[in-house]
C-alpha cells in the first residue's frame, strides 16, 4: 500500500502541473488565476482517484496562493487516503495571514460510499494600506468515494471591482 500511495501522489502532482481546467482574470494592477484537475482508475476489485485545485492572486505589492490535493485508493483488503493543503501570502508593507489545516479520520466510516473522511482547507490573504488586497482559499475533501477540491482566488485594486477566479474539481473513483 505504501508504494501505491507514493505512485498516486506523484501522479497527482503531474496532473496538477499539466491540468486542462484553468481560469484567469486580470484587470489593471490585479490578477487572479485558478487551476483544477482530477483522475480516476478502476480495475476489477480496486479503484483509485486523485483530485486537486490551486490558485493565486496578486494586486499591488500583495500576493496570495493556495493549493489542495487529495487521493484515495480502495482494494478488497481496505482503503487508504491522503490529503494535503497549503498556501502562502505576502504583503511587504501590510499584513499577511496564512492558515492551513487537515482534519478527519481516514479510518472512520461515514455511512456513505467508503471509509475515508478527510477535510482540508488553506486560507491565505494579504492586505496593503489603501484597499489593495489578495486572497486565495482552497477546500479539499475526501468523503467516502467522493473527492472534491475547490479554489477561489481574488485580488483588488482601489477604483474597481475585485478580480475573481474559481475552479472546482470532483472525482468519484467508484463509478
Amino acid at each position: 500500500m505504501i508504494t501505491s500511495r507514493f505512485i498516486l501522489a506523484a501522479a497527482a502532482a503531474g496532473l496538477i502541473a499539466g491540468s486542462a481546467a484553468s481560469g484567469m482574470a486580470q484587470v489593471a494592477g490585479a490578477a487572479a488565476s485558478t487551476v483544477g484537475t482530477g483522475a480516476r482508475s478502476v480495475a476489477p476489485g480496486s479503484t483509485s482517484g486523485v483530485v486537486g485545485s490551486g490558485g493565486s492572486a496578486a494586486a499591488g505589492d500583495t500576493s496570495a496562493s493556495s493549493l489542495g490535493l487529495g487521493a484515495q485508493s480502495t482494494t478488497p483488503g481496505g482503503a487508504s487516503a491522503a490529503l494535503g493543503t497549503g498556501g502562502s501570502a505576502a504583503a511587504p508593507d501590510g499584513h499577511a495571514m496564512s492558515h492551513s489545516g487537515v482534519n478527519g479520520n481516514p479510518n472512520v466510516s461515514n455511512g456513505t460510499n467508503g471509509t475515508n473522511v478527510l477535510n482540508g482547507q488553506s486560507m491565505d490573504q494579504a492586505h496593503d494600506p489603501g484597499g489593495v488586497w489578495s486572497k486565495s482559499q482552497t477546500r479539499t475533501q475526501i468523503r467516502g468515494g467522493d473527492l472534491t477540491s475547490r479554489t477561489k482566488s481574488m485580488a483588488h485594486q482601489p477604483g474597481g471591482p475585485p478580480v475573481k477566479s474559481t475552479t472546482s474539481s470532483s472525482v468519484d473513483p467508484g463509478r
